[in-house]
C-alpha cells in the first residue's frame, strides 16, 4: 500500500490526540506546555498535510476522508478538556458548541454533496476561522502559565482566548451558513430534477 506523506502527517495528527489528553492532565507548568506543544504540532501538520498535497501532487481519497476527521477530532477533544476544567465556562460554552456544531454539520454536507460528485471548496474565509479556531484553543490551553506570560490589566491569556473563541465562533457561524446554504441550493435543485 503507497501511503503519501501527507497522508503520514494526517494519521500522525490523529494518533497525537490521546497524548494530548493524557498530557493535559499532568499538574502544573508540564499539563499547561505539553498539550500545548502537540496541539501546536497537530495544527501545523494540518497546515503542512495540505501544503505538500498541494505542492507535490499527492492529493489523495485517504487523505480527502482522513484529513477533515483528523482536525475534527483533536478541535473536539481541545474544546471538551477546556469545558470540563471549566478554563470555558457559563456563556463561553456557546461558543464551543456553535464551532462543534459547525464542524458536524459541515461534515454531514460534505458527505451529502460528495453523493452527487461536487466538491466543496474551503473559503480564504474558512481558512481564517481554522487559523483563529486554533490561535483561540492553543492560548486557552497555556493555562495558568499563560495567565503569568500573559497579563495586562484586565486582559490575561484566558481572557485573550476567549474573545478569539467567540470571534472564530461568529466566523464558524457565517461560513457554516454559507456552506449550508449551497448545500440546500444543490439539494432543492436536484429534487426539481425528479
Amino acid at each position: 500500500m503507497n501511503i503519501k506523506i501527507p497522508n503520514y502527517l494526517t494519521i500522525g495528527r490523529i494518533i497525537i490526540v490521546p497524548f494530548f489528553v493524557i498530557a493535559y492532565y499532568l499538574p502544573g507548568f508540564y499539563g499547561d506546555i505539553i498539550p500545548l506543544v502537540l496541539f501546536l504540532i497537530a495544527s501545523f501538520t494540518d497546515f503542512l498535510d495540505g501544503l505538500l498535497a498541494r505542492m507535490y501532487k499527492e492529493e489523495s481519497k485517504l487523505g480527502e476522508l482522513l484529513d477533515p476527521i483528523a482536525d475534527k477530532i483533536i478541535v473536539a477533544a481541545a474544546l471538551i478538556l477546556l469545558v470540563m476544567d471549566h478554563t470555558i465556562k457559563n456563556y463561553e460554552v456557546i461558543a464551543a458548541i456553535i464551532i462543534l456544531t459547525r464542524e458536524i454539520l459541515i461534515s454531514g454536507l460534505r458527505e451529502f454533496l460528495a453523493k452527487g460528485k461536487i466538491k466543496m471548496p474551503v473559503s480564504n474565509l474558512a481558512k481564517l476561522k481554522t487559523f483563529l479556531q486554533m490561535f483561540s484553543i492553543s492560548i486557552l490551553l497555556t493555562g495558568e502559565t499563560g495567565n503569568r506570560i500573559i497579563n495586562f490589566q484586565d486582559y490575561n491569556a484566558q481572557t485573550i482566548g476567549i474573545i478569539l473563541l467567540w470571534f472564530s465562533a461568529f466566523l464558524t457561524l457565517y461560513t457554516g451558513y454559507d456552506y449550508l446554504r449551497k448545500g440546500i441550493d444543490h439539494a432543492i435543485s436536484e429534487d426539481e430534477k425528479n
